[in-house]
């Protein structure tokens, strides 16, 4: 289960997003994100996806690695498809007492659930492209220039960057508690839904103090180290934009306009049931 969450890696490997400079991944990222919820039809799912597949082909990274990141999100899918279906308003095409499904209904968990695989899929490809130096350093830059949060872009960072650093060592740890509590004879896996829950009692407490005392043993070594947050602070890597990074901002405006442009595409083209 926990295994299959991939956003917080790193997947080290020499590719040309890789060698992307961090700022231009997040802002590109960002940007994919904002036009996810702007597109409403079939001609924008469909550039988002073909997008999207360039980018897994030029990261290098094994496309079983990355989309095993949506074993760990599939009940959230499968829920807002659900919801979707029978609590939105509009031409029943089933019903069953007061259960209703309706066309509208079926068309936005359709485009709810394709949002969130690619949503899922292009942040996590950010993050296995970008090591957790380069992307403190990113999100810092692109913060400092943001009114309000510059005075704490540092900080911020910092704070993100460590969430991020320590998901998978948490989630690692949290496999080792259960293999330790099933070798003991616990039964995580039987039972009904409050029994579980329970279950999760004697995992979540050795977690908890695992948690603090990587948290109390990190502050401890970034005291020793004279860290006194971002003032006066230098850096061994300066981020420097490179034509490549030129080329990457260039498709992202390309990317932006042809989202955008495609909810005024000609729909009649498609089959009726592709229409949206």
């Amino acid at each position: 289960m926990f295994e299959n969450i991939t956003i917080g890696q790193y997947y080290p490997t020499d590719s040309f997003i890789h060698r992307l400079d961090p700022r231009t991944k997040i802002v590109f990222t960002a940007a994919y994100i904002v036009m996810l919820f702007v597109i409403n039809n079939f001609w924008g799912y469909l550039a988002a996806g073909v997008l999207l597949v360039v980018m897994l082909v030029t990261s290098k990274i094994p496309v079983r690695y990355v989309f095993k990141g949506l074993k760990g999100i599939i009940f959230i899918i499968v829920l807002t498809v659900i919801l979707n279906m029978f609590m939105t308003q509009g031409d029943v095409i089933w019903s069953w007492g007061f259960l209703q499904i309706t066309k509208q209904g079926v068309d936005t968990a359709v485009k709810m659930a394709i949002r969130l695989v690619f949503l899922v899929v292009g942040t996590s490809l950010m993050t296995l492209t970008t090591s957790p130096i380069d992307l403190t350093d990113g999100m810092e830059a692109c913060m400092n220039v943001m009114p309000g949060i510059r005075k704490y872009a540092h900080e911020l960072a910092m704070m993100m960057s460590i969430a991020l650093r320590f998901i998978p060592t948490l989630l690692d740890e949290t496999q080792k508690i259960m293999k330790a509590q099933k070798a003991r004879g616990a039964q995580l896996d039987t039972g009904g839904l409050i029994q579980r829950a329970k279950a999760l009692v004697p995992i979540l407490v050795p977690l908890f103090v695992s948690a603090f005392r990587r948290a109390d043993e990190l502050a401890v070594a970034m005291e020793a180290r004279c860290y006194r947050g971002g003032k006066g602070r230098t850096r061994l890597k300066q981020l420097v934009y490179e034509r490549r990074d030129v080329i990457t901002y260039t498709a992202m405006f390309i990317m932006i306009a042809v989202l955008w442009g495609s909810r005024y595409f000609p729909l009649d083209v498609l089959p009726t049931w592709l229409r949206g």
